[in-house]
């Protein structure tokens, strides 16, 4: 099932299916139950590691864990400069991004001088230190991206 709905002049696209892979903590493709290829998602809301930053590989395996294999709604905002779908997506009712940024896998996506849309999540991730948040200073994905520039593209 795909839909397009209209909300403040922006058309969001809807549609069911299941996670086919994961490459790292916030990008996953989803089989749409539609058929056609798979799509390559973005967890909208949420900055994970990059697979080569310390904590990389812990947070891709943790949406893996969670996601693969699971039939999930996905709502497609639009598309971020690499092509991916930017999207909230949900499994069982549960938002994917909230679940990942409240296990201490991703920081709630900041923007200018907003905290984001997780910013509870995040803080109470950094109250109990867990997942990024057990090391003192964690360093935010895009800090990391600007001194080390992006990471090999994973497989896929």
């Amino acid at each position: 099932m795909i839909t397009l709905a209209t909300a403040s002049a922006h058309a969001v696209e809807h549609f069911t299916g299941s996670v086919s892979w994961v490459s790292d903590g916030d990008t996953l493709w989803v089989q749409p139950d539609s058929g056609g290829a798979p799509r390559r998602l973005r967890i909208d809301g949420i900055d994970a590691p990059e697979i080569c930053q310390a904590g990389g590989p812990a947070s891709r395996d943790a949406l893996a864990r969670r996601a693969m294999h699971q039939r999930v709604v996905v709502a497609v905002r639009r598309e971020d400069d690499y092509g991916r779908g930017l999207a909230r997506i949900r499994i069982d009712d549960q938002d994917l991004g909230a679940q990942m940024v409240r296990e201490g896998q991703a920081w709630s996506y900041r923007w200018r001088h907003s905290t984001g849309p997780y910013a509870a999540e995040e803080t109470a991730a950094r109250r109990v230190r867990r997942g990024v948040f057990a090391a003192d200073q964690p360093e935010l994905p895009r800090d990391f991206r600007q001194r080390h520039g992006p990471c090999p593209a994973p497989g896929r």
